[in-house]
């Protein structure tokens, strides 16, 4: 391992020199199928042709030129999220830490409108937002929080997937401004919540004057079958975030809104020195056109389908397996105890995964994958279970 850089990760001791598709090839020329994407990134596989292209002619007519000028590309990004999400305007990023720090600033900000002395926004238990201060203090993790006290003012926790700990608070709580969710809980293990939830979500905050805000970053841009995942539930959040799929590896992160979200940002109150540049930008164009060109969406909700039909039937009554969760392409496969050694033993038969949450298997393959690359993937998790 290299000593100059820090050691923030367990890196697996391989370096992948280059990719095809839902395949990774390390220096030894062995390859590997990615079941995770790059932490569900790299939605149309690896080394996308229309993407490289994009960022190849973009690279040698402008990379950069800062948010002081108009960008064309970002315009036309913007319009096209604005159509596929119902949102009116957004704030482009880097990532999707950064895009969760937005809508927390947006909706702080709304509370001072209110003269809320402290703002408050609910969040989740098991959730993720992202690293910097305020979206580490978002997430509902204690690992996360350790180390890095004190954590920022103006949140409060409640159980996910629990309307009344949120009604509670409305009634005994005036200084609320917005409750923050995910769909799908990834980092915290696959956690789908009931069918009626967003909506719930969406009358309470309707019902009380709050922001309802919904962090796709890792759900969004096709993964579970719609474009974003409150698309399920039919309704919409007043501030959207999202990330990873949206530029196929090419950093960019967006906040979306909606409303009086989206009128309360004015020159001066946020700003980045590389968000939304003509690169990524050129990226995520590209990336939505192939996303229509192969009818990603459909085909992510049908393979999400079939995996899921899979799993079940290849592991009915098999007592390490406590629920298998999925929606499109975002699967979970919780066991009865802790599995740290699955991510190695998939490694050691070339397949990538993770597990989060302790003992859920999760899945996040690249959104193009075929029958066969999902047979082989089913193959191997079931085959490693029951060595279990």
């Amino acid at each position: 391992m290299n000593h100059a850089v820090m050691p923030t990760y367990g890196r697996t001791d391989v370096q992948f020199v280059r990719g095809e598709g839902a395949w990774l090839i390390d220096e030894q020329g062995e390859r590997y199928l990615d079941a995770l994407s790059g932490l569900g990134v790299v939605a149309l596989g690896h080394a996308n042709s229309a993407v490289a292209d994009a960022l190849s002619a973009q690279s040698q007519a402008l990379l950069h030129t800062s948010n002081l000028y108009r960008i064309p590309l970002q315009e036309r990004l913007a319009e096209r999220l604005a159509s596929i999400s119902g949102m009116d305007n957004m704030f482009f990023a880097n990532s999707g830490a950064e895009a969760c720090e937005c809508a927390i600033k947006i909706a702080r900000l709304y509370g001072h409108t209110k003269q809320y002395t402290e703002p408050t926004i609910i969040v989740a238990e098991s959730a993720f937002h992202g690293r910097t201060m305020a979206t580490l203090t978002a997430t509902g993790n204690r690992k996360v929080h350790a180390g890095f006290e004190p954590l920022v003012p103006g949140f409060l926790r409640v159980p996910y997937n629990d309307i009344n700990s949120i009604e509670k608070i409305a009634a005994n709580n005036n200084q609320v401004v917005a409750v923050f969710v995910e769909p799908i809980q990834g980092e915290g293990g696959i956690q789908i919540p009931d069918p009626d939830y967003l909506k719930g979500l969406r009358a309470i905050c309707d019902a009380n004057d709050w922001f309802l805000i919904i962090d796709e970053v890792q759900s969004g841009n096709a993964r579970t079958g719609k474009y974003f995942c409150y698309q399920h539930s039919d309704i919409l959040p007043d501030l959207v975030t999202t990330a990873k799929g949206l530029g196929n590896g090419v950093p960019i992160g967006v906040c979306l809104a909606r409303g009086k979200a989206a009128s309360l940002f004015q020159p001066g109150n946020h700003g980045s020195t590389f968000g939304g540049n003509p690169l990524s930008c050129a990226a995520a164009n590209a990336v939505l056109d192939e996303f229509e060109r192969l009818d990603i969406v459909n085909h992510a909700a049908s393979m999400g389908t079939y995996l899921l039909d899979r799993f079940n039937k290849a592991l009915l009554g098999d007592n390490r397996v406590k629920e298998i969760r999925g929606k499109g392409l975002m699967l979970g496969i919780e066991l009865t105890s802790p599995c740290p050694d699955m991510t190695q033993r998939a490694f050691d038969q070339k397949l990538l995964i993770n597990v989060t949450a302790d003992s859920v298997i999760r899945l996040l393959p690249p959104l193009i994958i075929n029958q066969e690359e999902a047979d082989r993937i089913v193959d191997t998790i079931c085959e490693l279970i029951k060595q279990s």
